[in-house]
């Protein structure tokens, strides 16, 4: 029985495609927080140590190419949009372009595979206000499934992880340590959603499928000041601690993101690895599932799900396929402290100006901006 759709949304963060980008692209990551000008230039250099341009951009737009040939060749044959929601394409001018083509039902899949306020909940306000920018015009937009546990993420990610272990010597294999990461986020949020157990749950089936017997959950790009706790412990605190224990040589398996972006250019293929040259230790990066084959695959079976109900909605492990529709207190935004400051390697939090923020921009108390990202 088909649901009626008739266009798919792709939605991501979005980042600068050149140097002139990357203030006017922060700028709008942290519109409504009151973020001194020179923490904003400080955070910029990141990108300037890169030539000023995010890679996010260009692996959406090959994940959009990937996409389109595999509805066309296995269908549903929708056509398929792409919108940002901190740079171009933004979703504004996305879902005007889908409502001048006559789009009245899209299904939208967000480049985020856990629940949490910033991975899934701000993505869909950041819909909602996109559309009530266009009234009555606007399509109806529902969001798929989180997709941590489906065997077209784990697969991908596990033979990533196996590639890397079959870099050391047989004798080293079973003892190099895996450390999978992911975005920290404030305690605060992750105590009110998934993302804790749903990372849990990843990283276990990852590793079993990867045959990987020692590793770990370790976090990164932590942007809070340090009076608030945030989820620990950092990659490179945990190298370090490796390192005093005996270890030289570890893995770092970023399965908290699904393409080679900023965060992970910056705080794993920059930062992690400074850390372990500096120690002496040798590390090995797994790459993300990027346009893996079955991670395009199973996009189109998330859609197909939503598109019929007669498709299975495929789940490995223990926790069961995540829900459709969001429960209204799912993932709520936690209150943000006052004080604004914090690490290096994301945009910085600040306090929201007084009165209602601009359409398009978190409510008051939101978080600074922690999803798989830039």
């Amino acid at each position: 029985m088909t649901q009626g759709y008739d266009a798919v949304l792709l939605v991501s963060f979005g980042g600068p495609d050149g140097p002139d980008d990357v203030i006017p692209f922060l700028e709008n990551v942290l519109r409504g927080r009151n973020v001194p000008r020179e923490r904003l230039l400080e955070v910029s250099e990141h990108y300037q140590h890169f030539g000023g341009k995010s890679p996010i951009n260009d692996q959406n737009r090959d994940l959009l190419a990937a996409l389109r040939r595999e509805l066309e060749l296995h269908g549903p044959n929708l056509p398929v949009y792409w919108g940002n929601r901190n740079w171009h394409p933004l979703l504004t001018d996305t879902l005007r372009e889908m409502a001048d083509a006559g789009v009245r039902r899209a299904v939208a899949f967000v480049t985020s595979a856990y629940s949490s306020y910033s991975g899934c909940r701000q993505y869909r306000e950041n819909i909602a206000a996109a559309c009530e920018a266009l009234g009555a015009r606007a399509p109806q937009v529902d969001k798929l499934r989180v997709f941590f546990n489906h065997p077209g993420f784990v697969g991908p990610m596990a033979k990533n992880v196996a590639d890397c272990v079959a870099r050391f010597p047989p004798g080293e294999r079973a003892t190099t340590p895996v450390l999978f990461t992911a975005h920290s986020i404030p305690t605060t949020m992750a105590d009110s959603c998934k993302y804790v157990a749903q990372l849990q749950e990843a990283c276990r089936l990852v590793a079993s499928q990867a045959g990987v017997p020692r590793w770990e959950l370790v976090f990164q790009s932590r942007s809070g000041p340090p009076t608030q706790p945030w989820l620990e412990p950092d990659v490179c605190d945990r190298i370090r601690a490796l390192h005093t224990a005996g270890t030289d040589r570890v893995i770092v398996a970023p399965v908290g993101f699904i393409s080679d972006h900023m965060e992970v250019l910056y705080d794993l293929d920059t930062e992690a690895r400074q850390a372990c040259h500096s120690l002496g230790m040798r590390m090995e990066r797994a790459a993300t599932v990027g346009t893996a084959p079955a991670f395009v695959s199973m996009i189109r079976e998330l859609i197909s799900e939503r598109h019929s109900e007669a498709t299975a909605r495929l789940a490995l492990g223990n926790l069961p396929a995540s829900h459709d529709i969001c429960p209204l207190d799912c993932c709520p935004a936690p209150q943000r402290p006052a004080a604004a400051g914090g690490r290096p390697g994301s945009p910085p939090p600040g306090s929201p100006p007084p009165g209602s923020p601009p359409p398009g921009s978190p409510p008051p108390g939101s978080p600074p901006p922690a999803a798989p990202s830039r």
